[in-house]
């Protein structure tokens, strides 16, 4: 069994924003971060669960996704993920990122756990901890799936 547990960050929501990653396997513990210049918290809950899972190597494996985020965890516990694919992702936020979720989800055999967050669990403490670093580095990415999405509704794309 993998274990991942995951949160994301958004200082202003949409703003920058950062996620944070604690995987264990056995006695094999990584943790991974990154930072983000516009974005948003949904978008870095979701991204924290998809680079974890990519980082696995061996298809088929046994996960379990502890996560504070009743955004990602419903989207996929109660199939609304399943039904966005199928109308196109039709007037839903996201959809790069549903989609890229999606191609990893279906390699591995993933199950979803709710935690409350700031509530003194340790994993998606330190997960919230690497997730607002991550937020607040010096050097931060460009999340382009946000800003097309933000060009979009302007009507500048």
């Amino acid at each position: 069994m993998i274990y991942i547990y995951t949160d994301g960050a958004a200082s202003g929501n949409p703003g920058p924003g950062g996620y944070g990653i604690v995987m264990i396997s056995g006695k094999y513990r990584r943790e991974l971060a990154e930072g983000f210049t516009f974005t948003t918290n949904n978008r870095m809950e979701l991204l924290a669960v998809i680079v974890a899972l990519e980082q696995i190597k061996s298809p088929g494996s046994a996960v379990l996704v502890t996560s504070d985020s009743k955004y990602v965890i419903d989207s996929v516990v109660k199939g609304w993920v399943f039904n966005w694919l199928k109308k196109g992702f039709k007037d839903k936020k996201n959809p790069d990122l549903w989609r890229r979720f999606l191609k990893i989800y279906k390699k591995h055999n993933v199950k979803f756990e709710w935690v409350k967050g700031h509530n003194n669990h340790p994993e998606n403490e330190r997960c919230d901890a690497l997730a607002v670093h991550a937020s607040k580095a010096t050097k931060l990415k460009v999340d382009k799936g946000y800003q097309d999405s933000v060009k979009k509704l302007k009507g500048l794309l």
